[in-house]
């Protein structure tokens, strides 16, 4: 835990499957591993009406400036394309250090953190930011059951893998408007 080394496998498992999907991954030695994502098809009304039926609701909210924080270059784009879906504008910092930067030279109304980096934690990130601005909402990200008992306490903790949905309604209950 918080060295950043594994391939976040079981990341891309729990969407996969939070999406209905399947993941698939076969390995030959000396050859390579195939990892194959598969997803079920929906109609395109389907797709149409719930992409009308999701987009005024997420432009409705006030734009936020939002740092995210994450060790992970694949979750990190992921989790800014949804924070950029739903309006907001996007830093990002793939370590503690580089977030603490950012934080004291932007205007930030949130921070979203993965727990589990390497060098500081998210729980250390947000005992750093503390320090300096005690009301800057922190939301910590994990793929873990709960932060160490020593951190402080975060706005909210974001069960990893978390879908577009759930990260809405966090940022919202994080910020109200």
């Amino acid at each position: 835990m918080g060295k950043g080394t594994g391939l976040g496998l079981a990341m891309v498992h729990g969407m996969t499957e939070q999406m209905g999907g399947r993941l698939s991954i076969r390995s030959e030695k000396g050859v390579g591993t195939t990892a194959e994502m598969y997803f079920p098809a929906a109609p395109v009304e389907t797709a149409a009406a719930n992409a009308q039926a999701v987009m005024p609701q997420s432009r409705a909210r006030r734009p936020l400036t939002v740092l995210a924080v994450d060790d992970d270059a694949l979750v990190l784009l992921n989790t800014v394309a949804m924070l950029e879906d739903m309006g907001h504008t996007v830093l990002e910092a793939m370590s503690g250090a580089a977030a603490l930067e950012l934080v004291q030279k932007h205007a930030v109304d949130l921070v979203i953190t993965d727990q589990a980096m390497p060098r500081m934690t998210g729980a250390q990130l947000l005992a750093a930011i503390r320090q300096f601005k005690p009301d800057l909402p922190v939301i910590v990200a994990t793929g873990y059951a709960e932060l160490p008992k020593d951190s402080p306490r975060a706005v909210a903790v974001l069960t990893k893998p978390f879908s577009r949905d759930q990260l809405e309604k966090v940022v919202a209950m994080a910020v109200p408007q």
